[in-house]
C-alpha cells in the first residue's frame, strides 16, 4: 500500500512495480486507507462532515447576501400533535390519545388555538420575541411511511423516490457544473451527523470526505505541507497515490479555513449538555468566525416514538427548545441573529391515534418550525389539518407541501433566482410563503445562457469493459473535451473541434488509442465560456 504520510517520492518510486490492483474505485480505496467518503470529522467532541467542493457555496457566496440557513433534522419522525397541540380541537385530540395526550394544564399558549408543552418553555420566549414561526400540516400526498424512503424524499424533493440527487445537490450541478475542476475555496455546506443524507448529493458523487480527528488535522494544516503531486508512478498504483494525496490536500486546505474561523470566534459558553448543543455550538463559532459557508445541517435523533412517547419526546423537545434558544442568544451576542434562519425537518409525522405501547406509529403531516430574528414576528403559516377528517389509515391530510417551504427559503432567504428554483424542484412551481423576509434586490440571478445550457447533457455509461461519454448537443459549435487524472494531470484530448447538433458517443479508450490504467478519471468539456466536468471509471 502507498505511504499516506508526507513522504517525498524519489525518482525511483516513480516507476511502476508489477503488483497492480485490477479493479478499484474511489470509495473502496478510501475505505481501505481510512478516509471514507460520507463519513465524519470529529470536531469539538462531535462528528462533523464537510461537503466536498460544490457550486452551492460558490454560487451563494458570490451573491451580496450574508444570510445563513441551518437545517435541523429531527430524525425518526417527530410527533407534531404533541409538539404543537391543537387546543381548538382538544377533545378530538384527547380522545385519540387517552394515555399520551399533553394535558391542558401542562401547556403554554402560543395563541388561543395552539399551545406547546411546558417543558418546551424556551420556545415560549422565542415566540414572544418574534423569533419563531410554525408551518402547519407539512408533508406530501401519499406519504411514504418508511424511514429510509421518507428521508430520501425530503432530501431529494422527489415524491416518487426516483431521484438520487438532493434538492441542493441539484443546485450545485446546475449553477456550477465545473465543480470537480474548480472547487470553491471554502466548504460548500457543513453537516453534523446525518452522514449519508442525500440533501447535498449530486449526480456525480457523494460530495463529502472525512477524517477521524480534526484537532490533529488542524495541526497538520497549520504546520505541515501539502503533498507533492509530481513524479507519481505511471500506473494504477500511481493513480491511487495521486488520488489519495489530492483528497488529503483538499482536506488540509478546508481544515485550515475551518480552524481559522473556529479559532477567530469566541466561545459563548453555557450551552446545555446535550447532543444538539455540541453541534450548534460549533456551527455558531463557524458562523461568527466568518467561515462563509451558507448552509448547515445538524441532526437530533430518537424521534421514532413507538413506545414510551411521553418521556422520550419530552427529553427530545426539551433539548431542542433549550438548545435553539441558547443558539440564538449566542448569535445575538455577536450581531448574527438576524442573519441566520433555522428550520426543522423530519421524514414524517405520527399517526393521530396512539398505539398499544403508549406511543404512536408512522404517520403523515407534521409542523415545521422556523427560528430567527429575521422572521420579523411570530405566527402560523397555513391551516392545521382537521383531526376529524383522517384518511383510511387514520392519518392527517397534508395542508402545506414541504417543497413550498424549500422554495420559499431558496427564493426569499438564500436569494436564488425563482426560475432556477423551479427547475431544481424538478419542474414544480411553488409560490413563496410569507415567512417575514424577502430578498428584494439581492436575488442571485442566473443569466439566460445558464438556462439554455440546461438542455446540454453529458452522461457516462459502461459496456463490455469500455467507457462511453454521451453528449446531447443543442447546437453545432466548437467543443473541447479533455481527460484528466484525479490528481489534475491532463491525460489526453478527446475532442477539439466542431460538434454538430444532436447526440454523440465517445468511446474513451478507443479515442485515446493508448493504454489507460484502471481507475477514476475526470473529463472536462469546454463550450465557449462554459465548462462542465464529471468523473468516469476506466475499467
Amino acid at each position: 500500500m502507498c505511504d499516506t504520510h508526507h513522504k517525498k517520492i524519489s525518482p525511483q518510486s516513480g516507476k511502476c512495480n508489477d503488483q497492480e490492483h485490477k479493479q478499484w474505485n474511489r470509495r473502496s480505496f478510501l475505505q481501505a486507507l481510512g478516509i471514507v467518503g460520507g463519513g465524519t470529522v470529529a470536531f469539538a467532541n462531535t462528528a462533523l462532515s464537510v461537503s466536498r467542493p460544490s457550486p452551492l457555496s460558490a454560487a451563494i457566496n458570490e451573491s451580496e447576501t450574508d444570510r445563513v440557513l441551518v437545517i435541523v433534522r429531527l430524525k425518526g419522525g417527530n410527533d407534531g400533535l404533541n409538539t404543537v397541540v391543537p387546543i381548538n380541537q382538544y377533545d378530538t385530540y384527547a380522545n385519540a390519545r387517552p394515555n399520551i395526550r399533553i394535558r391542558e394544564n401542562q401547556l403554554f399558549n402560543l395563541n388561543s388555538d395552539y399551545g406547546m408543552p411546558n417543558y418546551a418553555n424556551k420556545f415560549e420566549q422565542m415566540w414572544g420575541d418574534g423569533q419563531m414561526k410554525v408551518v402547519h400540516g407539512v408533508g406530501y400526498e401519499d406519504s411514504a411511511l418508511s424511514h429510509f424512503t421518507g428521508s430520501d424524499i425530503w432530501a431529494t424533493s422527489d415524491v416518487t423516490d426516483q431521484e438520487s440527487r438532493g434538492w441542493m445537490g441539484r443546485y450545485f450541478e446546475n449553477l456550477y457544473p465545473d465543480y470537480l475542476v474548480n472547487p470553491p475555496e471554502r466548504p460548500a455546506a457543513i453537516q453534523i451527523g446525518s452522514s449519508g443524507n442525500l440533501i447535498f448529493n449530486g449526480d456525480d458523487a457523494n460530495f463529502a470526505f472525512s477524517v477521524a480527528d480534526p484537532r490533529k488535522l488542524f495541526e497538520i494544516a497549520q504546520n505541515g505541507s501539502l503533498y507533492d503531486l509530481n513524479n507519481l508512478p505511471d500506473c494504477t498504483h500511481g493513480e491511487k497515490v495521486g488520488y489519495l494525496k489530492g483528497v488529503a490536500n483538499t482536506t488540509f486546505t478546508y481544515a485550515g479555513v475551518i480552524n481559522e474561523a473556529f479559532e477567530s470566534a469566541s466561545e459563548f459558553g453555557n450551552y446545555p449538555d446535550n447532543r444538539l448543543s455540541q453541534q450548534l455550538s460549533v456551527v455558531s463559532r463557524l458562523i461568527k468566525g466568518n467561515l462563509g459557508t451558507k448552509v448547515y445541517l445538524v441532526t437530533l435523533g430518537g424521534f421514532d416514538t413507538h413506545n414510551n412517547q411521553l418521556t422520550r419526546q419530552e427529553e427530545l423537545i426539551t433539548q431542542l427548545s433549550e438548545t435553539m434558544s441558547h443558539f440564538y442568544d449566542d448569535l445575538k451576542s455577536a450581531g448574527w441573529d438576524d442573519k441566520v434562519v433555522s428550520m426543522t425537518i423530519s421524514e414524517f409525522g405520527r399517526r393521530v391515534r396512539e398505539n398499544g405501547s403508549r406511543g404512536t406509529d408512522h404517520g403523515t403531516a407534521a409542523p415545521m418550525m422556523l427560528f430567527g430574528t429575521a422572521l420579523d414576528g411570530n405566527g402560523f403559516i397555513g391551516e392545521h389539518p382537521d383531526l376529524s377528517n383522517l384518511n383510511q389509515n387514520g392519518n392527517l391530510s397534508i395542508t402545506n407541501d414541504f417543497r413550498q417551504v424549500y422554495a420559499s427559503l431558496m427564493k426569499e432567504w438564500l436569494c436564488i433566482d425563482s426560475n432556477l428554483v423551479n427547475q431544481l424542484l424538478l419542474g414544480q412551481n411553488f409560490d413563496a410563503l410569507d415567512l417575514g423576509f424577502s430578498c428584494n434586490s439581492n436575488t442571485l440571478s442566473v443569466d439566460e445562457q445558464t438556462f439554455i445550457d440546461q438542455n446540454f447533457t453529458h452522461t457516462v455509461t459502461y459496456s463490455e469493459n469500455q467507457s462511453y461519454i454521451h453528449i446531447n448537443n443543442t447546437r453545432s459549435e466548437h467543443i473541447n473535451i479533455d481527460l484528466y487524472s484525479t490528481s489534475g494531470q491532463k491525460i489526453s484530448t478527446l475532442k477539439n473541434g466542431i460538434l454538430l447538433e444532436g447526440e454523440h458517443i465517445i468511446n474513451v479508450k478507443e479515442t485515446i488509442n493508448n493504454r489507460l490504467s484502471e481507475g477514476l478519471y475526470i473529463y472536462r468539456i469546454t463550450r465557449g465560456q462554459q465548462h462542465y466536468s464529471k468523473s468516469l471509471m476506466i475499467l
